[in-house]
């Protein structure tokens, strides 16, 4: 009796939650309804719907407050029917359309459409997205399914598809003729409509797939017991788990095509309904459908009341920058809870051999000869082409004015590339020295929206401030960002645990990134900054970085040239932890040194050219695989490898589509998210 007691126990909470949760969401809905910068509030939109209201009111709610309050259901329910299936076809309370890629995936076959210049009608356009969500978490699976599948490395490959899709997409949009307050509320998701066509178009797609759902209810209770014992019970697990896939990316297309990538919502909302007892998928499926639409009603409700649009401010907040503002602190409490597979052993994650001097030097000569290759790539490429010749009469003081005046005008900017490149590639040494984990990149462990947060904050609140208050700044604003994760990370320790979860890290990071750049957002379109140049500095852009820059990036080379003095005791923080403690050093010093080290080089370099990520994966790695683990040789060569990697990509972005200017963080993104795919694929140990 005392085991049944609290089975009994649940039926009423069930009920209270079932029979609540209808009033919640009409309540919420009236309360959406009622909002808007028409002056139409919710006395006139309750007189309409009781069929004695003015005319304008009933025009304004059918024309836009309708649409909108629908958009916000169809894409509510879509999304935590969704994040229901991925769930329980995972087995991870982690998993959900946005975490795995599918968002990304489909946004990005919308954008791609668009782009390609055809007019889709809602039914072909949510096609295109279906087929791009479907790739992605093919590409997920393929990424994650070589070696011991765990929760940790499935995540990983979600969160690598999803950085590639996105950064493809901006690549796009970067092309796009429509003004970038546009592209910012579609890319942030946002569920303004025009009419109630492609609402309720969308909307009978969703309701038919919310319908067969819970055909999958039975199978998706026996997958939670795991592969074998489903088996053993009758359920086809070869073929459940790919249909609960398929419904669940029909689903995460239909609300992507409809109102953009909205994240977080299907990861929310099931936990939520699991957390108030309902545990069971045939309860679960429907619930969870209603308190995401209620959750998205609700946070486009709230984006509308701290930043309503008006006439001096006509913008509002995209109802996605609240979802990944709750979102993002929710994933980091469940990151650090949930089993990840990959718990810290005390060995390093990144090992490769060590290589002889020469080739050492050899290396390093090869590289100072690409970094000169880039630069004159650099000085030469752009809105106006300068030919070999006129390079060298310029270089040499003999050349025409015209000609001098653009290698003046670019030279400066290419050598602030080539030390943020520098820079970065150090600061992703030093934090994947001690996280032990190549996926460690400062941008993918929140340093970067740390420093974001820091820098805008100082822009808005002290816009007199000196110059050098921005780098101070982001710097701490870096340092306590990286911090807050570690500490996170670190989670309840117990008497077999007594280092980081090198891929709880990462997760973690990826919340606090999210949340970070949510702030950011939100900071923006609340002051009314300038979209376009906060989004541009945001991607990271060497535009028009003169020489004074250099002076923001000198105390990151200094910290630069520190960890490489202090080489041998950075050496000893990738033996686990018991041997450098048994050889003197003081581990969790060092490690908060070395941290504090990454934090400054990443967050000063962002303070003078934004937010520029993957230099601080792929050159570290690079240089590990040239000349092997040694910090006093990996050092310089990682360096010199992300200098080449800025300066190169910058001059790629000037002169791929010019007179147009591809900011410097695309061009690395596009570099770098293909690079991260092959690491993930490669290594067995993440």
């Amino acid at each position: 009796m005392t085991v049944a007691a609290p089975v009994l126990g649940r039926r009423p909470r069930v009920l209270l939650v079932g029979g609540a949760l209808p009033l919640v969401l009409c309540l919420v809905g009236v309360v959406h309804l009622g909002l808007g910068a028409s002056g139409v509030g919710i006395a006139d939109i309750m007189n309409v719907l009781m069929g004695h209201g003015d005319p304008r009111a009933e025009d304004v709610l059918l024309g836009a407050r309708l649409p909108r309050t629908v958009t916000g259901l169809v894409v509510g329910i879509a999304l935590g029917v969704s994040g229901v299936l991925v769930q329980g076809a995972t087995r991870n309370p982690l998993a959900a359309p946005d975490t795995l890629g599918v968002n990304a995936g489909a946004y990005f076959a919308v954008v791609l459409v668009a782009f390609t210049g055809v007019s889709l009608g809602p039914l072909p356009a949510g096609g295109a997205a279906f087929l791009g969500g479907l790739l992605a978490i093919a590409v997920v699976y393929l990424l994650s399914s070589r070696g011991v599948l765990t929760p940790g490395r499935v995540l990983l490959a979600g969160a690598t598809v999803a950085l590639a899709c996105t950064s493809a997409a901006e690549f796009l949009q970067m092309l796009d003729v429509q003004a970038t307050r546009g592209l910012f509320f579609w890319g942030n998701g946002t569920l303004m409509q025009s009419g109630l066509e492609r609402p309720l178009t969308l909307g009978a797609v969703v309701a038919v797939l919310a319908l067969l759902a819970p055909l999958l209810a039975r199978p998706l209770d026996l997958l939670a017991l795991g592969d074998e014992t489903a088996e053993s019970m009758g359920v086809r697990v070869e073929r459940i788990r790919p249909a609960a896939f398929l419904v669940a990316v029909l689903l995460s297309a239909a609300a992507v095509s409809l109102a953009g990538p909205i994240g977080f919502i299907g990861l929310i909302a099931p936990v939520i309904v699991r957390q108030l007892g309902i545990r069971k998928h045939a309860l679960l499926i429907p619930t969870a459908g209603l308190l995401s639409a209620a959750l998205v009603l609700a946070a486009d409700a709230a984006a509308q009341l701290i930043a309503a649009p008006s006439a001096t401010q006509p913008a509002e907040i995209p109802v996605g920058v609240v979802t990944a503002l709750v979102g993002g602190p929710v994933f980091m409490a469940l990151a650090r809870r949930v089993s990840t597979g990959d718990a810290d052993t005390g060995a390093a994650v990144v090992v490769a051999g060590e290589r002889r001097a020469p080739v050492h030097a050899v290396a390093f000569g090869i590289g100072l000869l690409a970094l000169v290759a880039a630069i004159a790539f650099g000085l030469r490429v752009g809105d106006v082409q300068i030919g070999w010749g006129q390079l060298g009469s310029a270089l040499t003081g003999s050349g025409e004015q015209m000609t001098e005046a653009v290698v003046s005008y670019r030279l400066p900017r290419i050598l602030v590339a080539a030390v943020a490149g520098a820079c970065l590639a150090v600061a992703g040494t030093a934090v994947q020295t001690v996280v032990r984990n190549p996926l460690a990149e400062p941008g993918l462990v929140g340093v970067t929206g740390g420093s974001s947060i820091a820098a805008v904050l100082v822009i808005l609140v002290v816009p007199s401030a000196p110059l050098a208050a921005l780098p101070i700044a982001a710097g701490i604003g870096g340092v306590l960002m990286l911090g807050l994760v570690i500490l996170i990370a670190r989670g309840p320790r117990n008497g077999s645990r007594t280092g980081l979860d090198p891929t709880r890290v990462v997760l973690v990071g990826l919340g606090a990134a999210a949340t970070a750049m949510a702030l950011v957002n939100i900071m923006v379109v609340g002051a009314q900054m300038n979209i376009s140049s906060a989004l541009t500095w945001l991607a990271g852009s060497t535009y028009a970085r003169g020489y004074d820059a250099l002076g923001w990036l000198a105390v990151p080379m200094v910290v630069a040239v520190l960890l490489v003095i202090a080489a041998r005791p950075v050496n000893m923080l990738a033996l686990g932890d018991e041997l450098p403690r048994a050889l003197g050093l003081e581990l969790g010093r060092a490690r908060l040194l070395v941290l504090g080290a990454g934090a400054v080089l990443a967050s000063g370099t962002a303070a003078a050219v934004g937010a520029v990520g993957f230099v601080g994966l792929v050159a570290p790695h690079l240089a590990r695989r040239i000349v092997g683990n040694d910090t006093a040789r990996m050092v310089p060569m990682a360096a010199l490898l992300g200098a080449v990697l800025v300066v190169a990509a910058d001059g790629l972005g000037r002169w791929l589509l010019a007179p147009i200017e591809i900011p410097v963080g695309i061009v690395t993104a596009l570099i770098g998210a293909p690079y991260l795919v092959w690491l993930l694929r490669r290594t067995q140990e993440v």
